[in-house]
């Protein structure tokens, strides 16, 4: 910015000079008196505005200084570095003079190699990955239907908000139990991890979230201690770590069972929603439903066919009776068949006769004797069907339960109406009944017998 007049020797003569005054000439000196420098520093709090340009601090052990580096300068480094990065700059001293604020101005910027904190980062990483905390092998998956999540942050973090707003919505019915340590200081990676223990310890969790929002690599250096990493390690339920953004990695998002990009989305892999978990019953109820439609109507077929199958007794003596009377035709029908077969036989006879035998005494004489003859066959034949016939009759009569009881037989029932056929069924004192050829007896048994 331009206040519009130059800066003269004496412009610090001046008795009074304006805040405006006093930055313009200020910016003007560090520009006249200090060259274009190389300066070399950690980068951090690094920021690429929506126009192009950076924004970053360049700092050491010591001391910072804000740096700015310009979209048409910014497009030819070739990288884009990362808070921890080492890079040298090639810079110009200038004044912001609205705040007043010193800057480095960057006109070009190559490596320096890996920042300190980064250098612990790698170091840390390379040890805990050679030891196995890191191998796919460990890993669990967390459980689909928790009974209730853990939340390791701190109490005033963004990131519990926006785990407890993702949690209320997608699963209202699961607890939550926080467990508060701060995310950052000095002290905060050993908090962090004594709670993390003693969220394994009380087992009153079935998943464990460890969780922060964004910032620098010094503000998420908490989650690079080796202390934390090992305490997530030995966690007895999942840990699922939501640090930061998606492009931030910190030693606790390569040790945690599942790495989420974010607070939100951490919450988000611990649950599964209720509406989807509603849904699912409802079709395991509608699966289930159908089922069992389909079993009672099996089950239905089954039982009609058992039921054609069963025949009662009278519909098997009436089958009886039917084949009775089938017989009966079927013998009548045969004695018939003979005769109508003879009288034909001798019909064609007869013309034979007529036609070709001289009407002799003698040859009427045979006919006479073969016609005698053909009558006593015929007679013999019907009397040998109708002793076949009474004979089947007389089987059929022996077989009807009725005639049986009509010849002095009876059937005896225990108390249940069961037929007793041996003795050893009953008890002395039991009450039985007794079905007559007319009527039924009641008695009771005063002595039994073995069977014969």
């Amino acid at each position: 910015m331009t206040i519009g007049f130059a800066v003269k020797d004496d412009v610090f003569a001046r008795d009074i000079l304006s805040v405006a005054q006093l930055n313009q000439a200020v910016g003007q000196l560090l520009e006249r008196n200090i060259p274009p420098i190389w300066v070399r520093g950690e980068v951090s709090n690094f920021t690429q505005a929506a126009s192009g340009h950076w924004y970053f601090t360049l700092k050491d052990a010591r001391a910072a200084v804000r740096t700015v580096m310009f979209r048409s300068r910014a497009s030819a480094v070739g990288f884009v570095p990362r808070p921890g990065d080492q890079v040298e700059v090639r810079a110009r001293v200038s004044l912001y003079e609205p705040r007043g604020d010193y800057q480095l101005q960057a006109d070009a910027m190559r490596r320096a190699g890996v920042g300190d904190l980064y250098e612990a980062f790698l170091r840390l990483k390379d040890k805990l990955a050679a030891e196995g905390l890191f191998d796919p092998e460990r890993k669990r998956a967390p459980l689909r239907l928790p009974r209730a999540i853990g939340v390791v942050t701190s109490l005033h973090a963004a990131a519990l908000r926006d785990v407890l707003s993702a949690l209320a919505r997608r699963a209202p019915q699961v607890g939550i139990v926080i467990y508060p340590a701060p995310v950052q200081g000095a002290d905060a990676g050993a908090r962090l991890a004594a709670q993390v223990r003693a969220a394994s310890a009380r087992q009153e969790v079935d998943t464990l979230l460890l969780v922060r929002g964004g910032g620098s690599i010094e503000d998420l250096w908490s989650f690079n201690d080796e202390d934390l990493a090992r305490a997530v390690a030995g966690c007895a339920m999942p840990v699922i770590s939501g640090v930061g953004h998606e492009t931030d990695f910190t030693i606790a998002d390569f040790v945690a069972d599942v790495r989420a990009p974010t607070p939100t989305a951490a919450a988000e892999l611990a649950c599964v929603p209720r509406a989807e978990l509603l849904a699912s019953l409802g079709h395991a109820a509608s699966r289930l439903a159908r089922a069992q439609q389909r079993r009672l109507d099996q089950a239905a077929q089954r039982l009609d066919r058992a039921s054609a199958q069963l025949i009662s007794p009278a519909q098997r003596l009436a089958h009886q009776r039917e084949r009775l009377n089938t017989l009966r035709h079927r013998l009548a029908s045969a004695a018939q068949r003979p005769l109508a077969a003879s009288g034909s036989r001798l019909a064609a006879l007869r013309q034979r006769v007529a036609r070709h035998a001289p009407q002799t005494a003698r040859a009427l004489d045979r006919v006479q004797g073969l016609m005698q003859r053909l009558a006593r066959g015929q007679q013999g034949l019907l009397a040998e069907r109708r002793a076949r016939l009474q004979a089947l009759s007389g089987q059929l009569r022996a077989l009807d339960p009725e005639h049986t009881l009509a010849r002095g037989y009876a059937v005896l029932r225990d108390a249940q109406g069961r037929v007793v056929s041996q003795a050893g069924a009953l008890a002395v004192g039991e009450r039985v009944s007794i079905d007559l050829a007319q009527g039924r007896v009641g008695a009771d048994v005063t002595d039994i017998e073995s069977s014969r």
